[in-house]
Parts: structure tokens; C-alpha cells; sequence
């Protein structure tokens, strides 16, 4: 794409790239850049979860209490 015809169509431009396609922008017949779709890596969706989602105080509490029935259900099993 030129970039004349970028600038004229820009919310194009957006929209293919949005939709996962990469598009290259030349000045006089020369690629000069281009637009990629941003990724999006696991770690990043798990940050966006994690800030969206508060942590609750009490959960360091309910796992030490499944953790201690845990022991008690299992104190007569032999380790291996």
C-alpha cells in the first residue's frame, strides 16, 4: 500500500490489520514500514486478568485449611 493511499484510507488500514493481516507502506515504490497486529502473549492476557480481577485476602486462608485437612485425611498413608 502507498503511503498515499494509507493516509486516504487509514480506518482501512486499521481494520486489515486488526483482523490479522500485516501491511507494508512504500514511498516511491520502497517499503519504508509497516503495520503489524499487535501480539498478544499469554503472560499478556494473564497481566490483563490478573489487573481486572482483584485478588481475593482471604485465599492464603482457604489453601493453609485445605492444606491442613488435606494432611489430616491423608496422616495414616505411608510415603514412598
Amino acid at each position: 500500500m502507498t503511503a498515499t493511499q494509507a493516509a486516504r484510507n487509514f480506518a482501512g488500514l486499521l481494520d486489515a490489520v486488526e483482523h490479522g493481516e500485516a501491511v507494508v507502506i512504500t514511498r516511491d515504490g520502497v517499503a519504508v514500514g509497516r503495520f503489524v497486529p499487535e501480539r498478544h502473549t499469554v503472560a499478556d492476557r494473564l497481566g490483563e486478568a490478573l489487573r481486572e480481577y482483584a485478588a481475593d485476602p482471604a485465599f492464603a486462608d482457604d489453601l493453609e485449611a485445605a492444606h491442613t485437612d488435606l494432611r489430616a485425611a491423608f496422616a495414616g498413608e505411608v510415603r514412598t
